[in-house]
Parts: structure tokens; C-alpha cells; sequence
């Protein structure tokens, strides 16, 4: 962490206006505290106020606040920031307090709260306190309940957090760009008795998504669907950092969902309940059990489950394609295609060059290709057993026995019991069945001397 003093007198740092804020009016500010890691930070035991069981933010940290006359204080700033997705790739975004997304925010269920939010971006902003209970002048939206926050001045949002549960906060000025850029946080309000629903464990992140082409480092801010690097906390796998677990642990995870579209997010090795959304906690009888809740756009989901399976256990959104980073959309199906004729020309001109994709994608996680300055592989990250061929919105959960309660290093990989690993068959071994066919296969195989015709979908222009 890097204190205000440091932060306003930094290489690069503008300092709030002297003409807008007074020496006595700056004292009077909370520490503005940023952030220069992008690893998972440790839990922020409460200091003073109220006592509650702190959040761990995944690849991301809480801001630290000042108890003044009663009321918890904070800073936010507003302003450009630099991301690492992953090992290799950088973003320049937008964010809060040196990240994008910012901190995340932590009180308790009647805390009065007070938010001093700087601009130093290039235009004006605001701050939707996404989900709350609050007086309608602090809801944040430029224009109707507030005019914008413009570079270099501070607002002061300031108002009770009425009830507990999982929130998040972003602009509602400008938002197509401001969003797309990376503005975006999250706020957890504990519930005044800290023994209420408790955990042992308590992650929360956001899903996010950015379309950067190769090789270059600020977003497309005008992509409405086709993006190409889906994240959470804006960090790709194999930059998102594991959930570490005790074996046994009641654990509880909470996501909120500020992209373009909903996320089937899919949890191996366990089942879960979901105990949470945005309206708050859900009753215990209209729970059940599933391996896959779907977030939808604006939505957050808290999910909770008993880790009482050890292993590297995966967690993912379940659109195949949101498990990828740097994705091509244009690029076409080669699977069955011969392409020995075209490789030899391509490598009078090309030494070394290789055909990819007429046996699948899978080898593009296995060769190691020249790739643009700043653009990660489409398919990355390696496991005790090779490639483990994913990327973007992927992670894992190390459930592990005899973790102590504050423990969150990463534990490396999982050491498996003799015979709990899948192996190859050999002759030899144990009877292998007969494989059976589908009753109409013989049917459906080509007979000598016809044709299989081969049948594709309507391109995106067909009407259905």
C-alpha cells in the first residue's frame, strides 16, 4: 500500500486543485490509501466501530477508513490506472485508488458512513452506491439526483448502510465508457450481530470484461457483446489467484455481475446454496442445492457450501467461451481440413510455420507461438499434469486439511492418495466393455459408393 502523502506527491500524481480544496480542507480529508499489487491482499481485521468477520477480495483489498465523531470515513479516487490481466499483459484503465476494480468497502449494518470521492479523471464522474437504501441525492446519478464530479473536485456521499448484504459501487455518469473502462467496486455490508450466517471463509469478486486487441493496452469502450478478455476483478487465469480453503471449512463466495451479459458460474467437487442476492439473504427453506447458479447482468450472488472435499477443485463460468483471453471471433473452423498444400507455401515465406486447428483448438495451448507485445495466449496456465488449456473467467479452490484459520497462502498443487488419479489403460489390465453404438449408426454411416453430406448452421445474417 502506498500512503496519501506518498499518492499526492508521486511521480505522475495530480494533486486535488489548491483553488477547490483548501490546505485546511485537504487536511481534513481521510488518507486517500491506494493499492501497487495486484495479489490477493489479507482481510482487514476492523481497527475500530463495530466488529464484523472481514471479506476476502480476490486479486483485489479493502479500503481502509477513519472513525470521525461517529462516522466511518472514507476516500475514494477516481482515475487512471494501470491493470495487469495476467503475467505478461497490461491494461490502462480506469479505476479507484491505484486499481480497477477499486477496493472493496466494509461496514456494518447501521454504520453512518462517509464517502469523499475525488476526480482525477479527464472528465466528470459520479457514484452509484449500487443496491442500497439511501436518501435519493446520494444515489449517484449525474444529472438527476446530482450534477458530475468534475476532474478535480470532491463530493461527499454520506448516508446509514440500512441493511446488510452484498452491494457494489460504480458510475452512473458517462457509463458506457467509464464501465467498460474498469470503474467498479464492491461493498459488503455486515450484519450488525457478526455471528449471523456466519463463515469460516468469505470471498467476493466482480465479473468483468474488456475487448483489447492484441498488442494493444486500452480497451474498446464501444463494444457492446463481442469482447475478448472475461475476468474476475479484472484478472485473467492464469493471473486470478486461487481460493484457499481448510478442508471442512463453511465458506461463503460472493459475486456481482457488472458485464454485458449473464454468467453460469460453476463450482466442481461441491455443491452449494444460494444464501444471497441482491435484495439480501434468501430464507433457508427456499434454498436448494445446486453446482451452477447464473448471474445476470446488475445482479450479486452470495453461494455457500461445506468444503469438505480436498483437492485443486475448478471454478469457472461455464460459457466455454469466457474461459478464454484474446479470443478471435472471426477465425475460422479448420477441423478436418488438409492443409499440407498450403503448409509447404507458407513456409517458403514463413520458416517454422504451423498449421493449427484441423485437429481442434487444444494445440493452441501447447505451442509456444509468437504473439503481439502485451496479448496473452487463447488458451494458458499449467497444472501438475500439462496445460490445463483455459483462461479468462477460471480459478480454482484448494481445499486442504489442517490450514490454519487465517491462512490464505497458496498451498501449491494437490498430492492425490494412491489410485484417486484417472489412468491409461494398457492390455493387460483390468476387462474393458465393448463399446456400444447408437441403434441407428450403421444407418446413418455412409454405404459404398454415397456421399455424407455435411451440414452447417446459417451464417449471421439468416433471419432464424
Amino acid at each position: 500500500m502506498v500512503s496519501r502523502r506518498n499518492f499526492f506527491t508521486g511521480a505522475g500524481a495530480v494533486a486535488v486543485s489548491t483553488a477547490l480544496v483548501s490546505r485546511a480542507g485537504a487536511a481534513s480529508l481521510p488518507e486517500a490509501v491506494i493499492m501497487d499489487k495486484a495479489a490477493t491482499q489479507p482481510p482487514l481485521m476492523p481497527p475500530n466501530g463495530r466488529p464484523y468477520n472481514p471479506v476476502v477480495t480476490l486479486n483485489g483489498w479493502t479500503l481502509p477508513w477513519r472513525m470521525k465523531d461517529g462516522v466511518k470515513e472514507f476516500h475514494l479516487v477516481a482515475e487512471p490506472v494501470v491493470r495487469e490481466i495476467a503475467p505478461g499483459m497490461k491494461a490502462n484503465l480506469w479505476g479507484y485508488n491505484g486499481q480497477s476494480p477499486g477496493p472493496t468497502i466494509e461496514v456494518v449494518e447501521g454504520d453512518r458512513v462517509r464517502i469523499f470521492v475525488t476526480n482525477k479523471l479527464p472528465e466528470h464522474t459520479s457514484v452509484h452506491w449500487h443496491g442500497q437504501r439511501l436518501p435519493n441525492g446520494m444515489d449517484g446519478v449525474t444529472g438527476l439526483t446530482q450534477p458530475g464530479i468534475d476532474p478535480g473536485k470532491t463530493f461527499v456521499y454520506e448516508f446509514v448502510a440500512k441493511r446488510p448484504g452484498t452491494f457494489m459501487y460504480h458510475p452512473h455518469a458517462d457509463e458506457m465508457t467509464q464501465m467498460a473502462m474498469g470503474m467498479m467496486g464492491f461493498w459488503i455490508t455486515h450484519p450488525k450481530d457478526h455471528n449471523f450466517m456466519r463463515v469460516d471463509r468469505d470471498f467476493c469478486f466482480l465479473l468483468n470484461a474488456y475487448d483489447i486487441d492484441p498488442g494493444s493496452y486500452t480497451p474498446k469502450v464501444n463494444t457492446m457483446l463481442d469482447f475478448n478478455l472475461w475476468t474476475f476483478n479484472s484478472r485473467a487465469f492464469p493471473g486470478i489467484d486461487p481460493m484457499v480453503i481448510a478442508q471442512n471449512d463453511k465458506v461463503r463466495i460472493r459475486v456481482g455481475n457488472l458485464t454485458m451479459t449473464n454468467h453460469p458460474i460453476h463450482m466442481h467437487g461441491h455443491e452449494f446454496v444460494v444464501t444471497g442476492t441482491d435484495g439480501g439473504w434468501t430464507p433457508p427453506a427456499s434454498r436448494w442445492p445446486e453446482v451452477t447458479t447464473d448471474i445476470a447482468v446488475g445482479q450479486m450472488r452470495a453461494i455457500e457450501f461445506v468444503a469438505n472435499e480436498p483437492g485443486d477443485w475448478a471454478f469457472h463460468c461455464h460459457k466455454s467461451h469466457h474461459t478464454m483471453n484474446a479470443m478471435g471471433h472471426d477465425v475460422p473452423t479448420l477441423i478436418g481440413v488438409d492443409q499440407r498444400e498450403v503448409l509447404g507455401k507458407i513456409n517458403k515465406l514463413v520458416p517454422g510455420y504451423m498449421v493449427m486447428g484441423d485437429k481442434g483448438m487444444a494445440d493452441m495451448g501447447e505451442m509456444e507461438m509468437p504473439l503481439p507485445d502485451n496479448t496473452l495466449p487463447m488458451m494458458t496456465g499449467r497444472g501438475p499434469f500439462g496445460g490445463i488449456g483455459m483462461g479468462g473467467m477460471f480459478t480454482m479452490m484448494k481445499v486442504r486439511k489442517g490450514l490454519a484459520r487465517g491462512d490464505y497462502k497458496d498451498p501449491g498443487w494437490y498430492k492425490h492418495p494412491p489410485g484417486t488419479v484417472a489412468y491409461e489403460w494398457k492390455e493387460g489390465g483390468i476387462a474393458k466393455p465393448e463399446p456400444v453404438r447408437a441403434p441407428d449408426a450403421d444407418r446413418m454411416a455412409a454405404k459404398p459408393g454415397e456421399k455424407v453430406l455435411q451440414v452447417t448452421k446459417p451464417g449471421k445474417n439468416h433471419a432464424h
